[in-house]
């Protein structure tokens, strides 16, 4: 992750826009962040936090939402933080507006707008920002994603907070442990923990089930076994259930399979006295039948001879019947011809009686010849047909015609009406078009009034704003030359200090022996010694270079004022004496008239274009007049014309029709007088055939009568049957000598006559003792079932029970290894010696990674000294393992890191920080962290710790890192030259860079 620019508005102390170029600060690698107390460096950390997660760091969460914006602020200003960064290989730009109470735009008091957040992204190839997102939780999201850590691990490792790491160096194992718990989110490791817990717990109920369903399989055996089975008092749980529940099983097993030969044997028994019994009943059953047989035989003979006589009677009517069957086709067909006459005579009587009375006694000649009259007098009216088609068409021209005709009418009208007011509108159009050419040159002469007007006023706005800077520029060159003067004075006097003690300096470098440097003695009795008040060389320097940095800046700040009096001297001239104000009014007032003369000219084209469209609606129009003029000439000479043709066509049209109202209602007349006489000629023609047939139908009925032996047609069909009578007849025959026959075979056969000579037959006494040998059938039989069942339910208990022995030791093992599983994740197992959780041993992992990344700093900044080692020892009930130690090398002991000095703890929980944001940003899975910033600290460094430390921060730029540093030390000023300066105020802070690429 790397910072490339922040712009704040309204946020925090800094009540107007502020933007930080982090690109510039970064390309020295080493930057620093300075300003006095309370001006707002902490509040630059804040925004960057802000902008990523939404929230501020540590105890400064409590300052959300409206409680971020700048007391300094505009009430119409809006707090915002923009922030552009590169993470994971993208250039995002984020956008934060906290919600915001500002007034109303109209009438009094205030209204809140809700939060908003922007997200784009910058688009190489396109070259521009693109938007992604306006939701706050996608953004949120998505930006930790990119990152890998939360806001509490991004506070700790990029934004490392004053003090926090000396607290976290010193800390109890217990606080140390919930602070490595957030940066390392261990919760996964508790998760396993719980999970185990939660496993160990289940397989154990899972277990116990398993043996209450194996206990409750045995009771079940128990109870169907009954007495044949004895089960031990045992208990879910108990180590010897599976082993006696399947040895009672088996002996339950072995029991039942005894009772169930025996019960065979017994049912083998009663099958056989069943079927003696039954072969008896059956032999009883049967002489019963018999005797019943030979009984109901005689009786049907006896009933046969009583009914002989109808019988008889049936035979004959059924002999006339076969007779009458020779005469019905001659029936059928009188009949059929008889009913063909009636209907022919009806339909001839309905045919005439449609016709006219002269044509009721003509016969079907006479009505064909008057149909065919009828039809030539219709084909004579074709010709008339036609000849008021024609008038009909004639009508409907004529009216066309006069539709066309108002038509023009009205046209001429329209046209004459807007001919006669074209001058006006011509004289109209031609006034607007030269209004508007007038207009377009007063435009012209403006717009060259206008740029010298406007020269002249951008020289006067640039002649006030020279004046403003040239009063400053002098303003700060009187103070950077009393500051010069100052500060030359003070070098002077130190220099003179120096002089007045530099034998004191000279006697610091004299040893025993050794020549002085100024007389050549090597005897040294009373060297000179440094007083109270003296200064040495650095001293002098020092105060030299301050006041050759004071005569520079006054030399710039005089090169400065120069440059800006010949700019105010040049503005001058160009603007003259005028005052801006007056100037100003004068510009206006050009552009408002330019603007007005401008829209006045515009009406020149489309006042040309109504022109145009005017002279050609005129031109339409007179064309249209001529056209109309034409077609009535025309319309004149034809309608002469149709009304001759009129004439003639009513004239054949009222000799065609007669009385009838029209050609057409007189042929329809003939059309159905035609059709009428046709249908009662065929009508008359088809009775008289009819007539013809009935009275030859009558002579072969007569005929065939007499053949068949009948005196009349009548009695012949008197002894005729239908089908029904017919099949009724035949099947009292058949069913009458089926029963003789019948009969006749029973009284014949020798077994039936036999068991008839036999003493009647006892069927009660057969049935009750078959009866008896049933029951002893189904007795033994039940017995049998009932064995059977218990064999096969104690046989499906014992499987049942032996699977579930066998499922359960798997799941037992199982138990087994997951509960020493949980017990020494949780830390209560004999195996677990130091009784350390899972979650302990993973913390106590990352912290000597922690150490040993730590170490590799601490060494450079103590000199070699000093090395941080973890332990895993135990702090009284306080969990093992999260210890942490510092190693003196100058003593070779291990001691406490409560005992280090201010200093010694500052870059001890500063290589820690930076050991612990090395370690996060691998555990968040490398994402690179190109930008850090460490807050407070350094003033409790001595000069020579203070370059190490810097050396170490400064070797950061190896992994392409830029480090900001937060200080109040004047010193760090000097060392570091690329600096962000937070500027207090009155009005709010302001930030200022210095010493930047």
């Amino acid at each position: 992750m790397r910072l490339h620019r922040l712009e704040i508005t309204a946020f925090g102390p800094f009540g107007n826009r502020q933007c930080v170029d982090f690109d510039a600060l970064s390309a020295a690698g080493l930057f620093l962040l300075h300003g006095p107390t309370g001006a707002g460096k902490t509040s630059v950390l804040d925004a960057v936090c802000y902008a990523l997660y939404g929230s501020v760091p540590g105890a400064r969460q409590s300052g959300q939402g409206i409680t971020l914006r700048s007391d300094h602020a505009d009430a119409g200003t809006r707090t915002g933080v923009t922030l552009d960064l590169t993470v994971a290989g993208r250039r995002l730009e984020i956008t934060r507006q906290p919600p915001w109470e500002r007034p109303k735009r109209r009438g009094k008091g205030t209204t809140m707008d809700k939060a908003q957040t922007w997200l784009r992204e910058y688009d190489a190839a396109a070259g521009a920002w693109r938007d992604l997102s306006r939701s706050h939780q996608e953004i949120g999201e998505e930006i930790t994603q990119l990152l890998g850590m939360s806001r509490e691990q991004f506070c700790q490792v990029v934004l490392l907070p004053q003090g926090d790491f000396a607290r976290f160096l010193r800390a109890d194992a217990e606080a140390r442990g919930k602070l490595l718990g957030r940066l390392f989110d261990t919760r996964r490791f508790a998760e396993v923990e719980r999970r185990l817990a939660d496993r160990r717990r289940a397989t154990e109920a899972q277990v116990r089930e398993g043996d209450a369903a194996l206990l409750a399989d045995a009771h079940r055996m128990q109870q169907a076994a009954g007495d044949a089975m004895e089960l031990p008092d045992l208990a879910p749980g108990d180590p010897g259930l599976a082993e006696a529940v399947l040895t009672a099983a088996a002996v339950a097993r072995s029991t039942a399979r005894e009772q169930l030969t025996a019960a065979h044997c017994r049912l083998t028994a009663a099958e056989a006295d069943r079927l003696a019994a039954g072969r008896a009943l059956d032999d009883v059953r049967e002489l019963v039948r018999l005797q019943q047989r030979f009984a109901e035989a005689r009786d049907r003979a006896e009933r046969l001879a009583e009914r002989a006589g109808a019988h008889e009677e049936t035979r004959a009517r059924m002999e006339r019947g076969r007779k009458a069957e020779t005469v019905a086709p001659a029936l059928e067909l009188r009949d059929a011809a008889d009913a063909e006459h009636r209907r022919a005579a009806a339909a001839d009587a309905h045919a005439r009686a449609q016709l006219p009375e002269r044509f009721q006694d003509a016969g079907a000649a006479g009505l064909a010849a008057a149909a065919r009259r009828t039809a030539e007098e219709l084909g004579s009216l074709e010709s008339a047909r036609r000849a008021e088609r024609r008038l009909a068409g004639l009508l409907a021209e004529r009216d066309e015609a006069d539709q066309e005709e108002r038509a023009d009418t009205e046209a001429l009208e329209d046209a004459e009406s807007w001919l006669a007011g074209w001058e006006t509108t011509r004289a109209a159009l031609q006034s607007r078009i030269e209004a508007a050419q007038e207009a377009a040159g007063r435009a012209e002469q403006l717009a060259v009034r206008r740029e010298p007007a406007q020269a002249r006023l951008r020289a006067a706005r640039e002649r006030d704003r020279l004046t403003d800077e040239t009063e400053r520029a002098r303003q700060r060159a009187l103070a950077s030359g009393e500051k010069s003067l100052e500060l030359k004075d003070r070098w002077l006097r130190l220099k003179e200090q120096r002089l007045t003690g530099i034998a004191a300096e000279l006697a610091a470098n004299l040893a025993d022996g050794e020549p002085c440097a100024v007389c050549g003695a090597t005897a040294h009795p009373a060297p000179a010694r440094k007083v109270a008040g003296h200064v040495d060389r650095e001293t002098e320097e020092r105060a030299l270079a301050d006041q050759q940095a004071a005569e520079r800046r006054h030399a710039e700040d005089e090169r400065r004022l120069a440059a800006l009096s010949a700019e105010l001297t040049a503005a001058t001239a160009d603007a003259g004496d005028a005052p801006t104000g007056r100037l100003a009014v004068e510009a206006e007032e050009l552009d408002r008239q330019l603007a007005q003369v401008r829209r006045d000219a515009a009406a020149l084209h489309p006042a040309q274009v109504e022109l145009r469209a005017a002279e050609q609606e005129r031109e339409r129009r007179l064309a249209d007049r001529r056209r109309a003029e034409l077609r009535a000439a025309s319309r004149l000479t034809r309608r002469e014309s149709l009304e001759r043709e009129r004439t003639a066509l009513e004239a054949e049209i009222a000799e065609a029709r007669g009385a009838a109202p029209s050609v057409a209602a007189r042929a329809a007349q003939l059309e159905r007088r035609a059709a009428l006489l046709t249908a009662a000629a065929d009508a008359a023609r088809a009775a008289e055939e009819s007539a013809e047939r009935l009275k030859d139908a009558d002579g072969r009925l007569a005929e065939a009568a007499f053949r068949a032996g009948f005196d009349t047609p009548r009695d012949a069909a008197a002894a005729l049957l239908d089908d029904t009578a017919h099949r009724e007849l035949q099947r009292r025959l058949d069913t009458w000598q089926a029963e003789e026959a019948a009969v006749r075979a029973v009284l014949a056969e020798a077994d039936t006559v036999a068991a008839a000579r036999r003493p009647p037959a006892d069927l009660a006494v057969a049935e009750a003792a078959a009866a008896d040998a049933g029951r002893r059938l189904r007795e033994a039989a039940s017995a049998r079932d009932a064995a059977a069942r218990r064999c096969e339910e104690l046989d499906r208990l014992s499987a049942r029970a032996a699977t579930g022995v066998r499922r359960l030791a798997p799941l037992r093992e199982e138990y087994d290894r997951v509960a020493r599983l949980a017990t020494l994740a949780a830390g209560t197992s004999a195996d677990n010696e130091r009784k350390m959780r899972l979650e302990s041993y993973v913390l106590a992992a990352r912290l000597e990674q922690v150490a040993a990344a730590a170490t590799v700093r601490l060494r450079r900044m103590s000199s070699g000294r000093y090395t941080l080692v973890h332990s895993d020892d135990r702090s009284g009930r306080g969990r093992s393992g999260l210890g942490l130690h510092v190693v003196d090398a100058w003593t070779g002991r291990e001691r406490d890191t409560a005992t280090l000095s201010g200093g010694e703890t500052f870059f001890a929980s500063l290589a820690l920080a930076l050991g612990l944001a090395d370690v996060v940003t691998d555990e968040a899975g490398g994402v690179r962290l190109d930008t850090l910033f460490i807050d407070e600290g350094f003033g409790s460094l001595d000069d020579q710790t203070l370059d190490e430390v810097l050396d170490v921060l400064d070797s950061l730029r190896e992994r392409d890192r830029s480090v900001g540093i937060v200080s109040h030390v004047a010193d760090l000023r000097r060392r570091v030259h690329a600096q962000l300066e937070i500027v207090k105020g009155r009005s709010g802070s302001t930030v200022r860079q210095r010493g930047s690429a």
